[in-house]
């Protein structure tokens, strides 16, 4: 099976956590362990990741800049592409005795520059902070900010994933057997002007669409979303919350489910999974058995 497992901003940097580059490593270290899981299965797998607060991270370091000076949000991107990619093909490497060749991707994902999410940003990026800190940033700043939880955050805009122009590198990777690395925060948000041409744009892409995009481009057969909790939950937050093993796309849709948290997973299972692929959402410490059905919430176009 073809396997797209995209790994969710708790595999690189737990909520709290110190941005630093050994917390980082030492997450990467137990994600990989559960992605060789599914390379030893016999398994091939492309892998995607979240770069929220990485992003984040090298912007506040651009505020040393003068403004007209600081790197945009696209290059922030390939820039946290490169980092993060980086740790995930050194150490799954190393977890595969480098048995297998890995390679990272630096990947451009096209969006419209008429979407609407340029006018509402709503994707968070960066650290948490008190409402008056985060306040007083965007003021100095010219952040957009929301609540995040108990904190706030930055928001950036968060256009729709249109088209992936590097995937038929992506597609000979795979031909000869690698484990990619690609797609990394969504990919690098780019506008292909009227003469053909790219060009970035500020902007941070969804995760969990671009992985869903990808996966049905590259005509994978499975698609893991993969987080810290277990599974989907009816009721999550209240004491009768319950976990779903099994949804049809028609029941997963009707679920009103966080848009900060579940809800974005479920829509691009949901992407993914109408169009005859498994979709699975849980653990990343059981995607292997998420895969095999034996665990988190697999959601299918029938019953």
């Amino acid at each position: 099976m073809l396997v797209v497992a995209a790994l969710g901003g708790n595999a690189l940097l737990k909520r709290g956590e110190p941005l630093t580059a050994a917390a980082q490593r030492g997450n990467v270290q137990v994600a990989v362990r559960a992605l060789a899981e599914i390379v030893r299965a016999g398994h091939q797998l492309v892998i995607t990741h979240g770069n929220g607060p990485q992003v984040g991270l090298l912007a506040l370091q651009g505020a040393a800049y003068r403004p007209d000076e600081a790197y945009p949000l696209d290059v922030l991107g390939a820039e946290t592409e490169g980092m993060i990619g980086y740790m995930i093909e050194q150490e799954l490497e190393n977890a595969l005795d480098h048995d297998r060749p890995v390679a990272t991707l630096l990947t451009q994902v096209v969006v419209d520059p008429e979407d609407p999410a340029f006018g509402h940003p709503t994707k968070f990026v960066g650290p948490v902070y008190e409402r008056d800190e985060a306040e007083r940033r965007a003021s100095a700043a010219g952040w957009h900010i929301a609540r995040d939880g108990d904190k706030w955050r930055r928001v950036v805009p968060s256009p729709t994933p249109l088209e992936i122009p590097d995937l038929r590198v992506l597609q000979l990777l795979l031909a000869q057997g690698v484990v990619v690395v690609c797609t990394g925060g969504g990919g690098i948000p780019v506008l292909r002007r009227e003469d053909g041409s790219m060009i970035g744009v500020e902007a941070v892409i969804d995760k969990d669409a671009a992985s869903a995009l990808l996966a049905r481009q590259l005509g994978a057969d499975a698609l893991l979303l993969l987080t810290d909790v277990e599974a989907v939950y009816r009721d999550y937050g209240t004491d009768t919350a319950t976990p779903v093993h099994a949804l049809t796309v028609a029941e997963a849709r009707e679920m009103a489910l966080p848009a900060g948290s579940m809800g974005p997973k479920l829509v691009a299972a949901c992407d993914f999974a109408e169009n005859g692929g498994i979709s699975g959402i849980g653990r990343l410490v059981d995607a292997l058995a998420i895969l095999e059905g034996t665990a988190g919430t697999r959601v299918s176009a029938d019953a």
